[in-house]
């Protein structure tokens, strides 16, 4: 009886092993995954934001100079584990966009029970915020949470704490990895893509993300901001 369960003890010890060693290797693979990422982020941002700085300055000042508000939209936005994290981008709506926003929910194109929001020719919109969104300069300034390692160049956008919260247990995988500048459905179609749609490309990035697959959104990303689809 006891020799008879050898072979089924052994081969219960090897499947452990067996799972063992692959947890390992998953956890290196991503690790140096990670390491690389960061690598890639810090070599292209720093000389990013040198380069960039006298244009931020210009948008600052037209921005200040249309309606004498912020230049800088700051907001809390969830990041990796459901880490929040401040998020800042060139302000582009009038100065109580917040509260306009209540008035003209049912207008939202993603549905009136929508976990995003997205209308064509929004109102809170101003003619210098127009412009700086359909080359995506609003969203420069976020350059900063990558320099910080709050976001990295590749990744899922970043939700805010109220979209969240009406996430499915689906929804939520988008947040195990660190969320990102440019994403797959960023590169194709952008607003113009349903929510659902979004999720499941964000969700087919995380499973075959690489050191490639980021260097070739990155540079499909530049084609993407000067055509401006789905930039509204």
């Amino acid at each position: 009886m006891i020799e008879s369960n050898i072979p089924h003890l052994r081969n219960r010890r090897l499947s452990r092993l067996s799972a063992r060693l692959e947890r390992i290797r998953w956890v290196l693979w991503a690790r140096s995954l990670n390491a690389c990422k960061r690598a890639l982020d810090l070599c292209l941002v720093v000389p990013a934001l040198v380069a960039l700085a006298p244009l931020f300055g210009l948008v600052a000042l037209a921005i200040r100079l249309y309606d004498r508000g912020p230049a800088l939209y700051w907001q809390s936005r969830v990041g990796l584990y459901g880490r929040v994290f401040p998020f800042p981008k060139f302000r582009s709506m009038c100065t109580n966009a917040d509260q306009v926003r209540a008035k003209i929910e049912a207008l939202n194109q993603h549905g009136s029970q929508g976990v995003t929001f997205k209308m064509k020719r929004d109102p809170r919109i101003t003619p210098i915020g127009r412009i700086i969104r359909r080359l995506s300069i609003d969203e420069l300034p976020q350059l900063w949470c990558v320099l910080r390692g709050d976001m990295t160049l590749v990744g899922p956008r970043p939700p805010i704490p109220s979209e969240v919260a009406r996430y499915t247990l689906r929804d939520r995988e988008r947040l195990y990895v660190k969320p990102g500048l440019t994403c797959f459905w960023q590169v194709n179609g952008r607003s113009e893509i349903p929510f659902e749609q979004q999720v499941e490309m964000d969700i087919a990035y995380i499973q075959q993300r690489s050191l490639l697959t980021d260097i070739k959104l990155l540079a499909k990303t530049i084609p993407a901001v000067l055509w401006g689809r789905g930039a509204y």
